[in-house]
């Protein structure tokens, strides 16, 4: 991060002014540093969801939502989705460059050895009713994990963060699987060592004692897709929430159950499941020209689900891979006539040629195909915010790494616009 010049900001009906730098970033437009502005005029800034606001500085993800642009580290998610496999994405992400052979052999090999979880946790199962959320079983299992491995707390070590680092990229899916075995009645699954972190995942999800379960080599590659797609997208909702809790030198599987409940909102993590829904709803691909009008219709309340994103502003690079993934998922399971695949393929024809949806930019985003892929392989819709986490896990912790290691990190502090009562006197109730 460089200066390259400043802007003078003053203030009407005074002689008060403040020079702000303009710091530059590798990519991305210029950004105002503001930390001075109350000290030197005395006045806040004030942006609801901090849609204007850089609340830190990262080199881990870079977003160019008019061009429809996703980086990790640099490299484009389009190479990294058609090349790469999702443990190499966690190094990526978590070290900055891509590994040698030797280094992903390693780093492989130590988050496939720390995939069993401690054999009491299976305890905490049983306090849950059998009909919860596995969103909800996540946020407690995960926030308990700190009871059970407390030897890695201290955060100002970088070897013990390194170790909480690889517990919770390995242990996140274990416990995923678990919730939802649980919810089925069906007895957990042990982690394989011999499986890649997709196909473990896959067969903790899907095999039972009674016979044998093979993963799918198509299966497999959709799901390492969808982590991959899903590891880390800037500062959002959930990130934020880590990088918050983390500030405060919060334990590290802690700032993760923060992100866990952040994910769990509808608006956030929750997308996918709810454009299943809303096709559902629809019914049949006749009827979505009536439901596009209810859409258009400011009083109808009437939502469309899975186009459109608060940063893109042009097609979603995530979207047209996952499209290329449903049809594979699609072919290797023989399901030739999905009824849902047939909506949501007209439902993108019909946004992409309406000038209603053309004019503002709502393009297929992807949770707009996930969902429909997730179904096909026979995962229940509340699932699909816990397999978000899965793959966001690692983005979570690069992100909280990155900031307990940057020295002018200070705990979160946002300011408000009080419009609260002035000052008053207290009356006593005998009086009121």
């Amino acid at each position: 991060m460089s200066q390259a010049s400043s802007i003078t900001i003053s203030l009407d009906g005074s002689n008060k002014t403040a020079a702000m730098p303009l710091l530059s970033g590798t990519l991305g437009p210029q950004v105002a540093d503001i930390r001075k502005l109350y000290g030197q005029l005395g006045i806040f800034t004030y942006d609801p969801g901090y849609g204007e606001t850089a609340s830190c500085e990262s080199k881990i993800t870079y977003i160019d939502g008019d061009e429809g642009v996703l980086l990790y580290r640099g490299y484009p998610i389009e190479q990294l989705a058609e090349n790469s496999d999702f443990i190499e994405v966690c190094y990526l992400l978590m070290y900055g460059e891509l590994p040698n052979q030797d280094q992903l052999a390693k780093f492989r090999a130590g988050v496939t050895r720390h995939t069993m979880v401690h054999e009491q946790i299976r305890n905490f199962f049983n306090g849950f009713r059998r009909d919860a959320h596995p969103m909800a079983i996540m946020c407690g299992v995960v926030g308990a994990l700190a009871a059970f491995y407390h030897d890695n707390l201290d955060i100002n070590d970088a070897h013990q963060r390194e170790i909480a680092a690889y517990r919770l990229i390995a242990k996140v899916p274990t416990i995923a699987a678990m919730a939802y075995k649980y919810a089925l009645g069906q007895p957990f699954v042990y982690p394989r060592n011999d499986l890649s972190y997709a196909a473990n995942f896959l067969h903790m999800l899907n095999a039972v004692p009674a016979e044998e379960y093979k993963v799918s080599p198509v299966l497999e590659r959709a799901m390492d897709r969808i982590l991959v797609l899903h590891a880390d997208h800037e500062q959002n909702a959930s990130t934020s929430t880590v990088r918050l809790a983390g500030s405060t030198g919060a334990n590290p599987f802690a700032c993760i159950a923060a992100g866990i409940a952040a994910l769990w909102g509808p608006a956030h993590g929750g997308a996918n499941e709810a454009v299943l829904k809303m096709l559902g709803e629809i019914g049949t691909p006749e009827k979505i020209p009536a439901f596009i009008e209810q859409v258009k219709d400011k009083n109808s309340n009437v939502k469309l689900m899975g186009f459109g994103h608060r940063v893109y502003k042009n097609f979603d690079p995530r979207a047209k891979i996952m499209k290329e993934t449903c049809h594979e998922v699609l072919g290797e399971l023989g399901i030739k006539d999905e009824p849902l695949l047939d909506m949501a393929m007209e439902m993108e024809r019909i946004a992409l040629t309406d000038d209603y949806f053309v004019s503002r930019k709502l393009y297929p985003n992807v949770d707009f195909y996930s969902g429909i892929i997730l179904k096909a392989m026979g995962i229940p819709t509340s699932m699909f915010t816990v397999i978000f986490a899965v793959a966001r896990t690692v983005g979570w912790v690069s992100q909280w790494k990155e900031m307990i290691e940057d020295p002018s990190q200070r705990i979160g502090r946002p300011r408000q616009i009080y419009t609260g009562a002035a000052v008053r006197d207290y009356v006593d109730v005998a009086r009121r």
